[in-house]
């Protein structure tokens, strides 16, 4: 439910205004050099600030409470916390009666009968994806040398971010974007037909990242207007390598040798400042009403870091399930 992976498994726990949130990390390799200053970089590219993002303030700082001895992983559990500190859980009161449309509010209650954890949406908020991030940096150096790297190539269905963003903002609005992650280095060889294809296990991760509502590989939907001739992948060298890359680097649900491309959309972020119909529960009865707090007005603005630690959780998976990588670090 909350666990990905089979060799390196991912588990995330905890909620959006609990004590903490974190990651719980299995398999990860003994003898790699791990430190709490390692997840700086990653995790301020998660963190709010820019235009568009919320206003909630946190340290985001890291404590690795096991699985790490003398400056190196164990090969024991890798425990990894985030400690909550500026949340304000006053405008989500509300919710309880009145779920935000859009969000998971409603058939969290309806699940799990009321006793989920409704503050900033609990175990479904966004705050979740910070021990993503964590995970992800173990996940990158597990991978290496692999490389992952994601970026926004839309906003609000346009090119330039910042025209994308204004209109949003200035009608109290939100917007959605698109996100593209390509990752190079790749072996021959990663994934299993049919369930655990390359693209299947991705797209399992992927859809876990809040918000995220549509992938596509290589030349995607676009590949359904083109002719067979147009799509095929000629080869360009005895290496597998191809002369063109409509394939996003996958064949048959393997890796084939070329880059892994692919892209995310992100929908708008649901909670807006303009009023908007609802339930309210405790009168049985639809309701018209304007929801407050602290929120993106565009998440996909901090999603390329999510895409890139859920793809290297992936694909160092993969990689040990392939004994690309030894169970004991080298060096």
């Amino acid at each position: 439910m909350n666990t990905i992976g089979r060799i390196f498994r991912v588990s995330v726990l905890g909620e959006s205004h609990g004590e903490c949130v974190g990651a719980l990390l299995h398999g990860c390799p003994a003898g790699m050099k791990l430190a709490e200053n390692n997840f700086a970089k990653d995790i301020a590219r998660r963190k709010p600030g820019a235009k568009g993002t919320t206003a909630r303030r946190e340290s985001d700082a890291p404590r690795i409470m096991s699985g790490v001895f003398e400056g190196r992983t164990t090969g024991a559990p890798l425990l990894i916390l985030f400690d909550n500190r500026d949340a304000d859980s006053s405008a989500y009161d509300k919710i309880r009666k009145m779920p935000r449309p859009g969000h998971a509010d409603f058939v969290a209650q309806a699940k799990y009968g009321g006793f989920n954890d409704h503050r900033g949406g609990g175990h479904f908020s966004g705050r979740l994806t910070l021990p993503l991030v964590a995970a992800g940096v173990v996940a990158k150096k597990i991978a290496s040398p692999a490389k992952v790297v994601a970026r926004i190539i839309e906003i609000g269905g346009e090119a330039d971010h910042d025209k994308g963003l204004k209109r949003a903002l200035r009608d109290g609005d939100s917007v959605g974007g698109i996100v593209e992650c390509r990752a190079k280095g790749l072996p021959v060889g990663l994934g299993e037909p049919f369930f655990d294809s390359v693209e299947s296990v991705l797209s399992h991760a992927l859809f876990a990242i809040p918000a995220v509502k549509g992938v596509e590989f290589g030349a995607g939907f676009g590949a359904a207007r083109m002719l067979g001739s147009e799509c095929a992948d000629e080869f360009s060298s005895i290496e597998g390598k191809t002369a063109t890359n409509h394939a996003g680097g996958v064949h048959g649900g393997i890796t084939n040798g070329n880059e892994l491309v692919f892209r995310i959309a992100v929908k708008p972020t649901s909670t807006i400042k303009k009023p908007k119909r609802t339930i309210d529960l405790a009168k049985g009865k639809l309701a018209t009403v304007a929801y407050e707090g602290r929120h993106d007005a565009c998440i996909a603005l901090r999603v390329p870091v999510i895409v890139e630690a859920v793809t290297a959780i992936v694909l160092a998976d993969l990689m040990l399930i392939n004994q690309e990588r030894p169970r004991v670090a080298e060096g």
